[in-house]
């Protein structure tokens, strides 16, 4: 997700996971978690990641590294290539590209490290064979089609689909040159909207995603944006990190008609653990920060975080005070959204991204160590294994298989 925005008033630190009251209902949970692939689709990297910094292969600062997977059981991930919202003009584009591709090497690199612990994923078919061997499972997703320019090609997608990534998102924060965000970039001046939904590039890019076998991701996409999409693609579609409209009102989350049209196309909305988009600030808490954000001498959070690493750490600190008026979303609030949206749009419809790494994280939940939270809480409400499985990953793999599919068919259709 990656914005200081959004990032700096949720930082919290790590709590130990706490084994649930029935004793009966804790072995269940464990013997659930322990089954089932545990597939999170939004991981963020950081910027010195599998590099002289940060070393994901060891105890790291990072939400999610080896051992943080090892002691929480998440089997799976989608490691992310992200890119934040630039100028539209060849400068821009070439500085995305650029950041774009570091983070594609980087991931790889991270994969190649440690072949006996983790390896790369292209298929649901992959996630079998890979969690039988007793390894990690690592997925790539691209955030914001931003980096690729202003005239991208079949071969250009398809060489992503050759990299690795399964998932590829349309917008970011902001329009860009392929259709409208669900947030505006208002301090550049960005109109409510820009295209109406997808710009006609845009729907170039779904049928390339669809040819490519990459699953067309509408998280952060507008909601014109994401409608149009599902109604162009060829394939099921997902929302890689998104929570619901009618839990937590905010600009990016999904409202129940967006709910049941995912569930119609056969695609999958994976609940994110972000707090604000699991439960956003009160009035009184945005007033908080807003008054410390000028007492500091700030407009806005851009001009802050422009100021330096010493005024950001010196507002998230002092950001805390937020908590003191209302308590943090934790793991039952983000539980929340998962029942509204089985409800909505069905179990096999529903699946779980945790946003870590990238602003992401509810008491419970704040890093890959306490993954076992999330099962626990899902059992306490009854939820089945199958279900939980279903969840979990199982939706996701499915949406993948189909996407595959659909490639292969219209690859064969174009001979």
């Amino acid at each position: 997700m990656r914005s200081a925005l959004f990032m700096l008033p949720f930082m919290m630190s790590s709590a130990l996971a706490a084994p649930l009251a029935d004793p009966a209902m804790e072995a269940k949970a464990r013997a659930i978690h322990e089954k089932v692939v545990t597939l999170d689709t939004h991981v963020d990297i950081a910027d010195d990641f599998a590099t002289y910094g940060t070393d994901p292969g060891g105890f790291t600062k990072s939400q999610v590294d080896l051992p943080k997977m090892r002691a929480g059981g998440l089997d799976a991930a989608f490691f992310i290539v992200y890119t934040g919202h630039g100028p539209l003009t060849d400068e821009g584009y070439k500085k995305g590209y650029a950041e774009a591709a570091a983070k594609l090497e980087a991931i790889h690199r991270f994969i190649n490290a440690y072949p006996d612990q983790i390896s790369l994923a292209t298929s649901a078919a992959d996630v079998r064979r890979i969690s039988r061997a007793g390894r990690k499972i690592a997925f790539i997703g691209m955030e914001n089609a931003y980096p690729l320019g202003p005239s991208p090609t079949q071969a250009d997608v398809d060489a992503l689909a050759a990299a690795g990534i399964r998932y590829a998102g349309i917008t970011h924060f902001g329009h860009n040159q392929f259709g409208d965000s669900s947030n505006p970039d208002t301090e550049a001046g960005d109109p409510e909207e820009k295209w109406g939904g997808l710009s006609p590039l845009g729907r170039d890019y779904i049928a390339m995603l669809n040819r490519a076998g990459i699953m067309v991701d509408v998280s952060h996409s507008g909601r014109k944006t994401m409608m149009q999409a599902l109604e162009l693609s060829k394939a099921p579609i997902i929302a890689s990190h998104s929570g619901v409209k009618a839990v937590a009102d905010t600009a990016r989350n999904l409202d129940d008609e967006q709910l049941r049209a995912i569930a119609a196309n056969g695609g999958v909305a994976q609940m994110v653990a972000l707090g604000v988009y699991v439960k956003p600030l009160n009035e009184a808490q945005n007033a908080f920060r807003d008054n410390l954000l000028h007492e500091l001498g700030f407009d806005s959070i851009v001009q802050l975080a422009a100021a330096g690493p010493e005024k950001l750490a010196e507002f998230e600190e002092r950001s805390k005070g937020v908590w003191d008026i209302e308590p943090r979303a934790d793991v039952a609030d983000f539980v929340d959204h998962i029942d509204h949206a089985v409800k909505i749009a069905g179990v096999d419809h529903v699946g779980i991204a945790s946003d870590f790494d990238g602003g992401g994280g509810v008491v419970g939940w704040n890093d890959a160590t306490e993954t076992l939270n999330v099962t626990r809480e899902l059992v306490k409400r009854g939820y089945s294994e199958q279900d939980i499985a279903k969840i979990w990953g199982g939706n996701l793999l499915r949406v993948l298989t189909d996407v595959e599919k659909t490639a292969a068919a219209l690859r064969k259709d174009a001979k």
